[in-house]
């Protein structure tokens, strides 16, 4: 026996509440205080993938030392303290504990192993406080290698990266035989969902789709592996069921509907299966997205109707108001204007309810600029394009900075709003706007709305505005 081996871990000790964080976050939910959390980070180009669940954690005590990025993003938000300020114990006192203790020696021991470590992550599990494996991912995330795969890679590299280091990307075949699945699995497949949409917010999703289907049958082939905990297997289902709905969002923002139907069905099946009414809820709610878009506005409606009176119990009601707005599109899609116009008053009263603890985590892009787009929408399909162009400049101009693919998606919405209405000039400033987005954001949606719009102002095409616009259009390269 090696002395590692022989070493016999420390006893365990339950974790202290950490007040003085806590007091830090004052009134504000901790979904609130994450998105503060994400804003700082982005002020200092970090990147960290905190959500109430995080924070919730770090007051617990259940993260005794957050990571570097994370140190770094603390510390710019709280000028002048330390972490002992910050009620964080001193990097020296968790440091170097090993992950076999972190995730139970009964339910992870492969990932001690060499055998299922990369060339990438050899080494980083040491090197880090892996107590908890949600922080273990962050601190993963840390490594250069993968910080410059995120940095500068494509999506598919970011999507992959965040299951190498368990072994899972790439063939998407089953474990090894007699190999059991853990919370490390579970963890890998949270932040894979994280990574694909924090590149979608900001790249739209036609590159990312093209590979992103492989962590996908990874994410499923798992669910056929043994595991020893319960709460393990609810966080597969879980994972993989928000993975299949985050792929289809890819494949339907990319044009791809079928692609994406089968998806959002996959995700129904597997919350189904599960008992869990939260991603049921999801998926019913991008069901009713994607029957929107695809021309089936009942489908449309019911999905949404679906989806509340599953979401209802949950006691959310930011989600309660997004799935109003899904019914409202749906409402809309069939000239119903009395029952868009109800939908659209539910949702509205729910959003001002604002946001609480209960909200889920996908929903963070879910504020007053998405309201306002997707009620732009709206009175599009009803043909009221001047009540549609106001609510999609107001769209516009709330959105945060960070998220170019949705800027782009307003601004290409507020240019067809204004085509339609009559507004050719204003129209092309809008379009022109979008296509200097267009290199950075590669989104299929996005570039049919455009050419929609090229369509309804070619008779005004003389129109020095206008001209430049078309022109620019007609040389654009299409997303293949």
């Amino acid at each position: 026996m090696t002395s590692s081996e022989a070493t016999s871990s420390p006893p365990h000790r339950p974790p202290r509440p950490n007040l003085a964080f806590r007091r830090l976050r004052g009134p504000r939910s901790p979904a609130e205080f994450a998105a503060e959390v994400r804003r700082a980070a982005r002020e200092i180009g970090e990147q960290v993938s905190c959500d109430a669940r995080y924070i919730g954690r770090v007051e617990a005590g259940e993260i005794r030392c957050p990571n570097y990025a994370y140190e770094r993003v603390f510390l710019h938000m709280f000028p002048g303290r330390t972490l002992t300020d910050l009620g964080f114990s001193p990097r020296s006192a968790v440091r170097g504990r090993g992950s076999r203790d972190a995730l139970g020696s009964d339910e992870t021991p492969h990932l001690a192993s060499p055998a299922y470590a990369t060339s990438d992550t050899r080494g980083t599990h040491a090197s880090y406080d892996t107590q908890d494996t949600y922080e273990t991912h962050d601190n993963i995330e840390e490594s250069d290698v993968l910080r410059r795969a995120f940095m500068t890679g494509g999506g598919a590299t970011v999507a992959t990266a965040s299951l190498v280091p368990f072994g899972l990307a790439g063939t998407g075949a089953a474990p090894l035989p007699g190999r059991r699945v853990g919370a490390g699995e579970a963890a890998a497949l949270e932040e894979a969902v994280r990574r694909i949409r924090l590149l979608d917010d900001r790249h739209g999703a036609d590159g990312l789709y093209r590979r992103a289907t492989a962590p996908l049958r990874a994410a499923y082939a798992l669910l056929d592996a043994s595991t020893t905990r319960q709460r393990t297997a609810d966080r597969l289902h879980c994972g993989a069921g928000e993975l299949a709905i985050s792929v289809g969002w890819l494949a339907h923002d990319s044009g791809r509907f079928d692609d994406a139907r089968s998806h959002y069905a996959e995700a129904l099946a597997t919350a189904r299966m599960a008992g869990d009414a939260a991603l049921e809820a999801h998926a019913f709610c991008n069901t009713a997205f994607l029957a929107r878009d695809a021309g089936r506005p009942r489908e449309a409606v019911r999905a949404a109707q679906a989806a509340q009176r599953i979401a209802r119990p949950l006691g959310s009601d930011r989600l309660m108001s997004l799935l109003a707005l899904r019914e409202a599109g749906g409402w809309a899609g069939l000239a119903d204007r009395t029952g868009c116009e109800q939908a659209l008053a539910r949702a509205h009263a729910l959003f001002e309810r604002g946001p609480s603890d209960a909200d889920p985590e996908w929903m963070s892009f879910y504020g007053a600029a998405e309201l306002a787009l997707l009620e732009a929408q709206c009175w599009s399909a009803l043909g009221d394009w001047p009540r549609a162009a106001r609510h999609a400049a107001r769209a516009a101009y709330l959105q945060d900075p960070h998220f170019t693919r949705n800027i782009a998606l307003y601004t290409a919405e507020l240019a067809d709003d204004l085509a339609r209405g009559g507004r050719p000039d204003e129209a092309a400033a809008a379009g022109l706007r979008v296509l200097d987005l267009l290199g950075e954001v590669q989104s299929s949606r996005i570039q049919m709305m455009l050419a929609g719009t090229a369509r309804v102002l070619l008779p005004h095409r003389r129109a020095s505005g206008v001209s430049r616009f078309l022109e620019k259009h007609a040389s654009t390269p299409r997303v293949v």
